[in-house]
């Protein structure tokens, strides 16, 4: 399976958005802000910006959802068939879906500042779910699952400052439970719409796959 290695900052700027792929170092010398801060200048001095077509529109839409989930296009393809069989709305049960992956709970819950770190941890086997050792970051959790972290795991510095991260930010979604003794955390329900990470319209992702 393909897999991307290179500079996360060049996703973002590709499709123009902060995805947040680096965690809290997206906060810093980010290239998107420097390309908006250009392109600010550009339209100051009289030049018109590129237009976008239809087409354009939709496959950036997409691709938006399909970084910032770092998935590829083959399994969020799969996302999206499973969305389509879905009883609600496709575009929100896509969303959904992704938002419930196991890697991204992990860094929902703050065991990890970033998406990519958080696969790490589940794929070397330091996540559990409902007791017991789940290493497939795709898996997909639902209501009542509960998700801790090896005790020696816990105490590294970087889950540490993901934890604490967390803490002081007031990052988790109300869709998860936390207990901060025992630092394990529960997806008590599906999150809504507007709780999740993806800053993406998902309707014009459906307009994409319909066509």
């Amino acid at each position: 399976m393909s897999r991307y290695t290179g500079p996360s900052c060049k996703k973002c700027k590709k499709v123009g958005q902060k995805m947040f792929l680096k965690g809290t170092k997206c906060h810093t010398n980010c290239l998107v802000d420097r390309a908006q801060k250009a392109e600010k200048e550009k339209r100051f001095s009289g030049k018109r910006p590129n237009k976008v077509s239809d087409y354009g529109k939709h496959l950036r839409e997409k691709q938006i959802a399909r970084l910032t989930a770092q998935v590829t296009e083959a399994q969020f393809k799969r996302f999206f068939v499973k969305a389509s069989k879905d009883k609600g709305q496709t575009g929100s049960a896509l969303l959904r879906f992704l938002e419930v992956r196991l890697d991204n709970i992990v860094r929902r819950l703050g065991y990890a500042v970033s998406l990519k770190a958080a696969r790490q941890l589940v794929n070397h086997g330091h996540i559990n779910v409902n007791g017991r050792c789940l290493s497939i970051p795709s898996a997909m959790l639902k209501p009542g699952d509960e998700v801790s972290i090896n005790a020696g795991t816990a105490e590294t510095v970087l889950v540490k400052q993901g934890l604490e991260h967390a803490e002081k930010a007031s990052y988790r979604p109300s869709f998860l439970s936390w207990d901060a003794g025992a630092k394990k955390g529960k997806l008590v329900r599906w999150p809504d719409r507007a709780e999740s990470s993806i800053s993406a319209d998902e309707q014009l992702i459906v307009e994409f796959y319909s066509k």
